[in-house]
């Protein structure tokens, strides 16, 4: 036990040297560009995590620009909907407010016009229709956000994956070479510091999308609802 204590202890020193060393030379070479320094130190991390790492962040992205999108087209003015919804039911009835609902994009259009379709058998029925097709649209809203979130746990667990090889890899190195120095152990501790950092700003970026689009989301949702509220007041009141 005390022995592998000392091994650890002494390959901590070496790993705080070698970055020190690191630091020192990279000083004194020039000034690298952001793209290419990103690039040498994806290389450096090695094809096989970072492989996957990357492509846990093209598809996450992929997926949040598609919700994006879609959120930003569902977003809709549901108060000037209202207005033109209820001046429609005054002048022309509930087949004018309904072709208000045909020219008007989003779910909350949506689902006036089912409500509005299902009037003629009551309020209540028109009320349940309201109700059940509110929840189909909030299913669409909410689509793939699932796989957004996990690509946000895999890409650091990805990367944690890696620093422990790159450690493995690091004592395997010490072992062969049955001695522990900055160059033997440099290499693997290398690779699993950048699979770790890459999997982190992988999921830091991510996160940042996920939050944007569950947010979008709830206002979306919110609307539904008040919107869903004063189209039964319009119906009740048209019924009167």
């Amino acid at each position: 036990m005390k022995k592998v204590v000392n091994v650890l202890s002494v390959t901590g020193l070496m790993f705080f040297g070698a970055i020190q060393s690191t630091f020192a030379q990279e000083a004194a070479e020039e000034s690298k560009t952001f793209h290419q320094e990103l690039k040498q130190r994806f290389i450096e991390g090695g094809p096989e995590f970072m492989g996957i790492v990357l492509v846990a962040l093209i598809l996450g992205l992929a997926i949040a620009i598609e919700r994006i999108i879609y959120l930003n087209m569902a977003t809709t003015n549901t108060k000037k909907l209202v207005a033109n919804v209820d001046d429609a039911l005054s002048s022309g009835g509930i087949e004018a407010a309904k072709e208000v609902c045909r020219n008007s994009k989003g779910p909350v259009a949506s689902i006036f016009y089912q409500g509005l379709d299902r009037i003629d058998e009551g309020v209540e029925a028109a009320e349940k229709a309201v109700v059940s097709y509110g929840g189909v649209q909030m299913g669409l809203l909410e689509k793939n956000v699932s796989w957004l979130s996990l690509f946000i746990a895999l890409a650091p667990m990805l990367g944690f994956m890696g620093t422990v090889i790159g450690m493995i890899g690091a004592f395997d190195a010490i072992a062969v070479a049955n001695d522990i120095s900055p160059g033997v152990v440099a290499v693997g501790i290398k690779v699993a510091l950048l699979t770790t950092v890459f999997g982190l700003i992988v999921a830091i970026i991510l996160q940042i999308f996920y939050n944007y689009i569950v947010s979008k989301i709830d206002s979306i949702v919110n609307s539904m609802e008040e919107a869903s509220i004063q189209l039964i007041d319009l119906l009740v009141k048209y019924k009167k």
